[in-house]
């Protein structure tokens, strides 16, 4: 449970639901307490998992819950300011309504990646094989997330998930579902690069999960993220060209065994 307080300036009119405020602070606890549950579930679930770049995602409810599940985890503790920020100003029912549209747009991201990984398993393109061209492959979408660090877009989406408090006096006027989701969607702006670079490393890796999550709470949450988020970017061009060149040299990626695609 979310902690509350009633509205010091709510009045006794029955018809009206009280008014209460969220206690910031216990609403922060609460989120954290969340995203460490999730982690636990997430490891036992994907323990044993990582096949490594081009991991076989399953069935659509098996992926959703794990998805669903390992989203939370990495995303909660960074979107902890912004959480924070909002809690401040509204009651605690509107407070979970806009962490679940804030989840349940990272959720249709999911959706859009299993979807266009089923779209691949169905052409059947042998071409795209670990022995073949699989490791060219990763390696340029790693190098892809590297460049996007660099762009306009992908700082204009940094520096609002950074500095959350001029959003949520603007928009004080919307309900808490739309702003959960914009908000989403901008978080998604800054972080979708990262995200394909785990699906291109292996989205069942708890080693690369762990990482990329890490990587995000430094650059949103961390003094001089934007100055991370360059780093980053170098990091992951570096990244890219060893995984398609020497891919033996990487520590902790699993390389696939020859490609099996799903019907």
């Amino acid at each position: 449970m979310i902690a509350v307080v009633r509205d010091p300036d709510g009045n006794n009119d029955r018809s009206r639901l009280p008014r209460m405020r969220v206690r910031p602070v216990a609403t922060v606890v609460v989120l954290l307490a969340g995203a460490l549950a999730a982690w636990v579930v997430t490891v036992q679930r994907m323990r044993g998992m990582d096949a490594g770049p081009g991991t076989d995602l399953g069935g659509l409810g098996w992926f959703l819950g794990i998805w669903v599940t390992m989203t939370a985890a990495m995303m909660l503790p960074s979107a902890a300011p912004m959480v924070l920020a909002y809690a401040h100003f509204f009651r605690a029912r509107r407070t979970v309504t806009f962490v679940g549209g804030y989840l349940v747009t990272w959720t249709l991201y999911g959706l859009a990646a299993y979807g266009a990984y089923r779209l691949v398993a169905r052409a059947g393109f042998g071409w795209l094989s670990w022995q073949r061209g699989g490791p060219y492959l990763a390696g340029a979408a790693i190098a892809a997330a590297g460049i996007y660090q660099l762009t306009p877009l992908k700082d204009a989406c940094l520096r609002h998930c950074r500095s959350p408090l001029g959003y949520i006096v603007r928009g004080r006027e919307h309900g808490a579902l739309r702003m959960g989701t914009e908000h989403g969607l901008l978080c998604v702006g800054c972080c979708w690069g990262l995200m394909l670079a785990l699906f291109a490393l292996g989205v069942m890796s708890l080693f690369w999960t762990a990482l990329v999550a890490a990587a995000i709470f430094a650059e949103k949450a961390l003094p001089h993220g934007q100055r991370v988020a360059r780093v980053l970017a170098l990091a992951l061009v570096v990244l890219g060209a060893l995984v398609a060149f020497t891919p033996g040299h990487v520590p902790q990626l699993t390389r696939p065994a020859p490609m099996r695609m799903s019907p």
